[in-house]
């Protein structure tokens, strides 16, 4: 993502401010009377304060997994493009500037944070029932092909409450049966972590930053407790002490003993759960993309959208076991709407990219395979849109500046 961008110092913005009076008094404007709101939109303003963005980011062709997500640090024009085991860092032009590789887990969806410029990102052990955040310290990305585990720019954090829930015997037969979605183990359909963003407290639209994680689900249409998307949210203020260097071998277990909050969003069973996960500052939504889920009494959609200024509120998850409650959060009540679950969606993309301007504009990410001279290689680009809420596709591509 990224949004939260920094002001401009304030020198810097009133010399700005004097060259922007001065050729409106030389242009012989006038200032729009009472009558004439004049440019209303955080696009409009955002435009004439600082250069346009590219429709177009391209992160390159790579031998690599598939691409899972996307950052774009705008305070230092940068781009972070997660193709599955290794980072690829670009300007904003598309140029690319270096890379880490070497990643053992499966390298999910990231972002950065606006108060250091460090990318975060999930990070799966699934075969040692491990899953981790992996933090990338992005200014000392400066060539290609730093080594995540000997290179020192990554550090990993340890995610109990993951664990215990992907490694859960549900059945109660004494046997965990693995990395499988036929099975009834898996605590909500656990099947790891892959969304992520970093955003204020659920209900709020200010205050600290909290990293959030969503589960990945596993796509099973049998069961009846896997149709809600589970969220942890952790306050990250004190992580430093937590971090290590990424496991050559078996993952360490350094961590938080429990998130500072966990929450369910009611949407049916999707394939894989949320695959991109990102906070709308301009809205004060969670934005949820998604694989399409398989269950007929659900409307599958691949967009789901929380509304992130409603406190969550204590009530029952439906399809448990046995009785059980949880902080549910609501889903905006826009776009389609499904009279018999009651849920709302749209359908978009999303899946392999998303990311807010926090003005009404969003990178959208693209993934394709590029035959390099008989290599087959993983490629990625993102793509500006602008939000307009129109039904199905809620997007519509930006084609000038």
């Amino acid at each position: 993502m990224h949004r939260h961008a920094r002001r401009l110092p304030a020198a810097a913005a009133t010399a700005l401010a004097a060259a922007l009076l001065a050729l409106t008094a030389a242009a012989g404007a006038r200032a729009a009377p009472a009558s004439d709101p004049g440019p209303t939109t955080a696009t409009t303003t955002s435009a004439a304060a600082e250069p346009p963005l590219p429709a177009v980011i391209d992160g390159g062709a790579w031998r690599s997994g598939h691409l899972q997500g996307t950052a774009v640090d705008r305070d230092g024009g940068f781009v972070y493009f997660s193709f599955t085991n290794m980072l690829v860092k670009t300007d904003l032009d598309g140029r690319v500037l270096g890379s880490v590789t070497g990643f053992t887990g499966h390298l999910g969806d990231v972002d950065v944070n606006p108060d250091d410029g460090r990318v975060y990102g999930s990070l799966e052990y699934k075969s040692a029932n491990a899953f981790h955040i992996a933090i990338v310290d992005g200014a000392r990305i400066d060539r290609l092909g730093l080594d995540a585990g000997t290179s020192g720019v990554v550090t990993t954090v340890h995610l109990q409450e993951v664990a215990e829930d992907y490694t859960a015997d549900m059945d109660g037969d004494g046997v965990f049966d693995g990395n499988t979605a036929r099975t009834a183990d898996h605590r909500y359909g656990c099947s790891g972590i892959d969304g992520l963003a970093l955003g204020p407290a659920f209900g709020r639209r200010d205050g600290p930053l909290r990293l959030t994680v969503a589960y990945g689900v596993y796509a099973n249409a049998d069961r009846r407790d896997n149709d809600h998307q589970v969220l942890l949210q952790y306050d990250i203020g004190a992580w430093r002490a937590l971090e290590r260097p990424p496991p050559e071998s078996a993952p360490h277990l350094s961590g938080p003993e429990e998130p500072d909050g966990k929450f369910f969003v009611y949407t049916g069973n999707t394939t894989y759960g949320v695959q991109n996960l990102e906070y709308d500052a301009h809205r004060g939504d969670w934005l949820m993309a998604v694989y399409k889920g398989t269950k007929p009494a659900f409307p599958n959609h691949s967009l789901y959208v929380v509304d992130g200024t409603a406190p969550p509120v204590r009530g029952p998850l439906r399809g448990q076991p046995r009785p059980e409650t949880g902080l549910l959060l609501p889903l905006r009540t826009e776009g389609l709407h499904h009279e018999a679950t009651g849920v709302y969606g749209w359908e978009s993309p999303g899946q392999y990219g998303l990311t807010s301007l926090d003005d009404g504009r969003f990178y959208l990410a693209e993934a394709s395979k590029t035959d390099d001279g008989g290599v087959l290689k993983e490629s990625g680009r993102t793509v500006l849109h602008r939000w307009t809420g129109t039904v199905p596709t809620p997007f519509a591509r930006v084609t000038g500046p």
